[in-house]
């Protein structure tokens, strides 16, 4: 892992999907360019939804919770290489099976993105990345409109949430 992410080589795609190009994430955020980002939903047995404070030095969406772990997709890197990367730096959980669950392009005005959800079973411990993650904690997933209305959850995050079965 590089020490500064914003100098992080990152994918860039067009609307298509498909790669054009890629540039330091810092020249990604700056000219809101289409990337790609690997997303985790980890679950417990319970089925309950393992969901992240993100520090508020965060580079897009500071001190949101997350509802999944993952990040962009750096050049070169598969969806699946990034998933599996993401997982252990920010949860430090390896060798889980991963499940493709649907990919779904994302825009607003801080963000334009093509991400692949995946999903695991992992009740914890977990170690997590203290320059990413405040904290964390297991939430039902019928609760996370709740919590949305009073802290904000990151927009991609909620998007993918209506996807999922209830």
């Amino acid at each position: 892992m590089i020490a500064n992410p914003a100098e992080e080589i990152v994918e860039i795609v067009d609307r298509d999907n498909t790669p054009i190009g890629a540039v330091t994430r810092r020249i990604m955020r700056q000219q809101r360019l289409i990337h790609r980002a690997s997303y985790i939903l980890v679950f417990n047995r319970q089925g309950e939804l393992f969901i992240q404070k993100r520090t508020l030095t965060k580079d897009v969406y500071p001190g949101y919770w997350d509802l999944a772990a993952g990040g962009v997709v750096l050049a070169g890197e598969s969806y699946l290489m990034s998933a599996v990367r993401e997982l252990r730096e920010e949860l430090g959980v390896s060798g889980v099976k991963l499940k493709l669950l649907f990919d779904q392009y994302f825009e607003d005005e801080n963000n334009r993105v093509w991400g692949r959800i995946f999903s695991c079973i992992n009740d914890g411990p977990f170690t997590l990345q203290t320059e990413e993650i405040d904290h964390g904690r297991f939430i039902p997933l019928s609760a996370i409109e709740a919590l949305n209305t009073s802290e904000p959850v990151t927009p991609d995050g909620m998007a993918l949430l209506r996807r999922l079965p209830q």
